[in-house]
């Protein structure tokens, strides 16, 4: 069968392949999501630990979602990445629906990191479609929009999650997620369209074979790009400061403002949720509308975003005000994913069209080990050590600790940003050009 061309794709239906990958990924966040607002169901009849109950909800999740990321993006490096998509949708969204059978921890166990399986196949699938579905002066904007996902699918975990497990208890809700979610696999596969790959990027014409990098060889390659090197560990730093707020807001307005949970739920879901939609479109936008005068500014802006989150993040957790500091809180969710839309652009554009997936599962394999592997546990043994002298006031003073990672990731997006025009390939220079956009001599600034 031939693969089409780069004129078939009109920029209609680009944005309305965007829309269906948008909705698989509100899927995900769903169906990631939903676990933690059901704790206390299944802690009653199930009767796990909390011990448990924090394997469950992070480290089995995390753990097989970073490391089978690398395989699957590596396949869909190869072969259909809409075949791949709707494969990882079927298998997430059954064992989500499968986990309403489970009648312990070892197989609610068992169905979470299938789910972990599924999911891992989602991100780097998707970038790699978004970055062929669109041209690189508009793929902020589109790697924005479908980063919304993110923040809006979390609120509809927990709003949808809660209410459903209220209603109908936590075992009909898994399946009635679960089988919502397996409703868009014909969709995937029926109305989205595989498009050539680099075909922005003056990749070769269908027929001409390409070398494939062994895994070393690809790791090699992106370690030698310093633009690409000091993003993702950027990037990382950034999501362990945003992990460790995430994870331990809610604990310090309980300890430390006595807030009910009810209210604190409320609160949070409505800060975290439109705050990372506002960073999260806003970010990408911007960016895309900065860079048509510099390229540097896909990574300025998320240097300014990470150096911004320092200032409000300490005034948040050290005013005695409960009320101003959940005003100071709006500018911190809002900052920490100010990153995302024009990272993921970035590193796909500096990158060959068959590395894409790879590069994108290399970014959920970093920023997930460091961001929620440290961010949160980091927090938790400071908080722990300063119990003896401060009791529960201790978050007040382990929780500020994530600007560090915060101002270390505002260094190096800057370093990323110096590095970036000298670093991109010459084809991606071409399109540039043609879009209007500067290339700025990278011994500027």
């Amino acid at each position: 069968m031939n693969k089409p061309s780069a004129t078939d794709f009109s920029i209609r239906y680009s944005w309305f392949a965007l829309a269906i990958l948008f909705v698989v990924a509100l899927f995900n966040y769903l169906d990631r999501t939903i676990l933690s607002i059901m704790q206390v169901a299944l802690k009653e009849e199930l009767g796990l630990t909390d011990t448990q109950l924090g394997t469950l909800t992070g480290l089995a999740f995390a753990v097989f979602y970073s490391t089978l990321a690398l395989p699957i993006a590596r396949l869909a490096d190869r072969v259909s990445r809409k075949k791949v998509l709707a494969t990882a949708l079927t298998v997430w969204t059954l064992m989500t629906a499968a986990s309403s059978m489970a009648g312990g921890y070892f197989s609610l166990l068992a169905c979470r990191i299938g789910v972990a399986v599924g999911e891992a196949g989602c991100v780097p699938t998707t970038m790699s479609l978004i970055s062929d579905y669109f041209p690189r002066h508009k793929r902020a904007l589109a790697m924005a929009v479908w980063g919304l996902a993110l923040p809006l699918g979390g609120m509809l975990g927990f709003a949808v999650g809660g209410q459903l497990t209220a209603a109908v208890g936590w075992r009909h809700t898994f399946l009635i997620v679960g089988l919502s979610g397996l409703v868009m696999t014909p969709v995937v596969l029926l109305f989205m369209r595989e498009p050539r790959r680099g075909r922005f990027d003056g990749a070769p014409e269908p027929g001409v074979t390409i070398k494939q990098r062994s895994v070393g060889q690809s790791v090699a390659y992106l370690w030698k790009i310093r633009s690409f090197r000091y993003l993702v560990i950027g990037e990382a730093l950034q999501a362990w400061a945003q992990s460790g707020m995430m994870v331990w807001n809610a604990p310090f307005y309980s300890r430390v403002h006595q807030m009910p949970l009810a209210e604190i739920a409320t609160w949070l879901a409505l800060i975290t949720g439109f705050g990372g939609a506002a960073g999260t479109f806003l970010g990408g936008a911007l960016a895309e509308r900065m860079a048509k005068g510099d390229v540097r500014w896909y990574m300025r802006i998320p240097a300014i975003a990470a150096f911004l989150t320092i200032p409000f993040a300490l005034a948040q957790y050290f005013v005695a005000d409960v009320n101003l500091s959940l005003a100071l809180a709006i500018v911190p969710a809002v900052m920490v994913n100010v990153y995302m839309a024009p990272g993921n652009a970035v590193s796909q554009s500096l990158v060959p069209a068959e590395m894409r997936a790879f590069t994108a599962a290399v970014f959920v394999l970093v920023v997930n080990i460091v961001g929620l592997g440290l961010g949160p546990t980091v927090v938790g043994v400071i908080s722990d050590l300063l119990i003896a002298e401060f009791g529960d006031a201790s978050l007040r003073y382990a929780l500020p600790t994530v600007v560090i990672p915060a101002l270390a990731a505002a260094i190096l997006f800057h370093r990323s940003s110096v590095h970036l025009p000298r670093e991109l390939p010459p084809l991606h220079r071409a399109a540039t050009a043609a879009g209007g956009l500067k290339v700025a001599d990278a011994t500027a600034g």
